[in-house]
């Protein structure tokens, strides 16, 4: 489900100085104050940017084979950009209204730890806490602590990796976590020590989750909206139950999700023949990917998220690690969360979807965008998301404000050309 190619690098002290700058507050009592409200002025960004960012969105829609997209871009120095762009569906002439939800994928992961983090503020537990103080059953990982499975270097596997084609096929099975960690404990590697390097690991979230469940008496669902959606104000944001549906909180319109299944004989895509999976059981991802939102929710999210805001830790993103040996330096990741240059989020996918939500702390500039198809994967939107955030960093600065130098190792151009190499669908032809 997710074929890491992404985002990050971000000092302590920067983020403790951006709290202190923002006026954001270190303790989730005061945590409204990272809020929408405060990400950017209240004028829209200027028409050219526009133009660029949206340019931007669609082609990463035709690459995709996505029908339908939601974005939000928010300069704090010059404006925000928020569209909904095609339609819910293929088939549909519904058009996408940017209040829509949809499922947030590994967004999911860094709330996870955003939970781990706040419960070991309070005392619950301890952030070096074997997993198997809590969840029995795995005398194998008595070495694993808490944090090692938020920073994903426990050295678990992935279920996602055995289980796609189940997952497609039966979108309705609500599936019990145990059984899917199951799946990622036989898929352990023998060349991950825990603590010494990242391995990307749905299953380690997923058990996270237990753990922390374990820990409090209470539901996964009941620790987020406590400690996470409550704090921010994020009332379009669930983790919806195991019942399959679609991605709606309350009463607000879904976006559709959808992947390709059909190739052609030479190996293509058929991007004319999309799946609708929109109706699928959250618990396939639970605490790696189950959560569902809005863009205007993952945008608070994802400023909080950079600013340190919900919790008191400044070790989290202390020591990151890189991604991959493949990868520029600037890619790294830890506390459940990637970094790309100074941006700080996460991306990736979830059964239909796309989705990436990043933040610069220093700045404040933001970038939140879904696409309803899932199938070219994750490298997609990571990208999108960098060339989005190239683009509005070079937005004019509003009368009164002035623009503030953002770390970005890569331009639009680079991101654009990643998104063109990894197209699955062309332009239909006219």
């Amino acid at each position: 489900m997710h074929i890491r190619s992404g985002m990050k690098r971000a000092t302590v002290a920067v983020v403790a100085a951006v709290a202190l700058t923002l006026g954001l507050a270190s303790c989730s009592g005061d945590a409204a104050a990272g809020g929408l409200a405060t990400l950017a002025p209240d004028r829209a960004l200027p028409s050219d940017t526009q133009k660029q960012l949206q340019s931007a969105v669609e082609d990463a829609m035709t690459a995709t084979g996505s029908s339908g997209a939601i974005v939000g871009v928010w300069v704090p120095w010059s404006g925000s950009w928020q569209k909904g762009l095609g339609t819910v569906s293929p088939d549909s002439k519904t058009p996408v209204d940017v209040d829509m939800t949809f499922r947030a994928g590994p967004v999911t992961r860094a709330m996870t730890c955003d939970v781990l983090y706040t419960l070991a503020d309070k005392g619950t537990v301890k952030l070096d806490d074997p997993v198997t103080d809590y969840v029995g059953g795995m005398p194998q990982f008595t070495d694993v602590t808490l944090t090692q499975l938020c920073d994903g270097t426990s050295g678990l596997g992935s279920y996602d990796a055995m289980l796609e084609d189940q997952s497609v096929t039966n979108p309705a099975r609500a599936w019990d976590p145990r059984e899917l960690v199951g799946y990622g404990v036989g898929d352990v590697s023998g060349d991950v020590k825990p603590g010494m390097s990242y391995r990307d690991s749905d299953a380690g979230y997923l058990l996270l989750g237990l753990a922390l469940e374990r820990a409090t008496g209470k539901t996964l669902a009941e620790l987020y909206e406590k400690d996470v959606f409550a704090p921010l104000g994020m009332s379009h944001t669930q983790l919806p139950g195991d019942a399959a549906a679609l991605p709606v909180v309350d009463s607000s319109a879904a976006l559709h999700g959808f992947y390709l299944a059909s190739k052609t004989k030479s190996g293509a895509y058929e991007c004319t023949k999309q799946t609708d999976i929109s109706e699928a059981s959250a618990s396939y991802g639970g605490a790696d990917s189950g959560v569902v939102s809005d863009i205007a929710d993952l945008a608070t999210y994802a400023h909080a998220l950079a600013a340190g805001t919900l919790v008191q830790s400044k070790t989290r993103f202390a020591a990151p690690l890189q991604l991959s040996s493949s990868l520029p330096s600037w890619i790294t990741t830890s506390g459940g969360a990637v970094q790309a240059g100074s941006f700080i989020g996460e991306y990736g996918s979830a059964r239909g979807y796309l989705t990436a939500a990043f933040s610069d702390p220093k700045s404040g500039l933001t970038v939140v965008v879904v696409l309803n198809n899932s199938t070219a994967g994750d490298t997609v939107i990571a990208a999108l998301a960098r060339e989005l955030a190239a683009i509005a960093v070079q937005a004019p600065a509003t009368s009164g404000e002035k623009a503030v130098a953002v770390g970005m190792p890569w331009t639009a151009a680079q991101a654009h050309d990643v998104i063109a190499d990894e197209a699955i669908c062309a332009a239909p032809e006219k």
